[in-house]
């Protein structure tokens, strides 16, 4: 199973950073190595609030095909809806690969009614 093809209410994006080693010496002075050429520790958080408790179940479904936080997938391009940039820029570069970064958290609204957030983490 693929991940759901729900659109998000919400999305949080947080590009990571170049893998960097920062050197200090006792006199102050530093020195920096960048260790890659791409992004990593890309982190990508998604809402899902007020859906059937049904489409929140297949949130749970695709953790367990996945193996939870083990086996990497792919995203459906909706959950960029609603960004205007490119969506390059809100990806693992070149890859599109992510993982869980933990189970999903499922919120009962009312009878039948759940949210959901989803916490993934890119991988190169």
């Amino acid at each position: 199973m693929a991940f759901p093809t729900l659109q998000p209410t919400g999305r949080n994006f947080d590009p990571g950073n170049y893998p960097i080693k920062t050197f200090k010496a006792q006199s102050g002075a530093e020195v920096r190595v960048l260790y890659g050429n791409q992004r990593t520790n890309m982190t990508l958080e998604l809402n899902y609030d007020n859906i059937t408790d049904a489409n929140a179940g297949l949130f749970v479904t695709h953790f367990d095909e996945v193996q939870g936080t083990y086996q990497t997938f792919t995203v459906p391009s909706n959950v960029r809806t609603g960004w205007g940039g490119t969506s390059s820029s809100i990806d693992v570069t070149g890859s599109n690969a992510w993982r869980y970064a933990e189970a999903p958290r499922i919120t009962a609204v009312r009878p039948g009614v759940s949210s959901v957030q989803v916490k993934l983490v890119g991988v190169l």
